[in-house]
């Protein structure tokens, strides 16, 4: 287990950076043969992005419900694309399974959003929290001085948060 950090403190993450939300909707409970497929998928794919850091992959964090929520961080947005292309990644296979076993039929929902991050459009802070997120995906800086408020880590000057 990962220690918790008493401290106030923020992430940092040198230049740009892509956040990609992926998840999934369990429509229908019942249909377990169409969405354990899907679940199964996700903790492979993510095992081969740790195994391989040069692929642009950083850090992910899930919750699993109906619908899971996984929060991905890129190095980029063309690595992230090339992930999704790849015909030797796991992820092209598991896309093309997912349309052949579900497809539209309203069994298993899909989603993701994706968003590049420039590094002054984006702040955080952490406090009594293990490394966490774009914390793990970074490093964690204590949140002092310039960096002690959300104005100051958005690089807004004069402002409080």
């Amino acid at each position: 287990m990962t220690a918790v950090r008493h401290e106030r403190l923020t992430a940092n993450l040198e230049g740009d950076f892509v956040v990609f939300l992926i998840g999934m909707r369990i429509n229908k409970p019942l249909h377990v043969h169409k969405w354990l497929p899907v679940v199964q998928s996700m903790p492979r794919m993510l095992g081969e992005l740790y195994r391989q850091p040069e692929l642009g992959f950083l850090h992910a964090e899930m919750w699993f419900s109906r619908t899971t929520l996984m929060v991905q961080y890129w190095r980029s947005m063309e690595q992230l694309l090339a992930y999704a292309k790849s015909k030797n990644a796991g992820h092209l296979p598991a896309w093309q399974a997912f349309n052949r076993s579900v497809g539209t039929d309203g069994s298993v929902g899909i989603w993701h959003e994706t968003y590049a991050v420039s590094p002054a459009g984006h702040e955080s802070v952490y406090v009594n929290m293990p490394a966490f997120g774009l914390g793990k995906a970074g490093t964690l800086l204590p949140a002092t001085g310039r960096r002690q408020s959300a104005a100051g880590r958005l690089g807004a000057s004069g402002q409080e948060r």
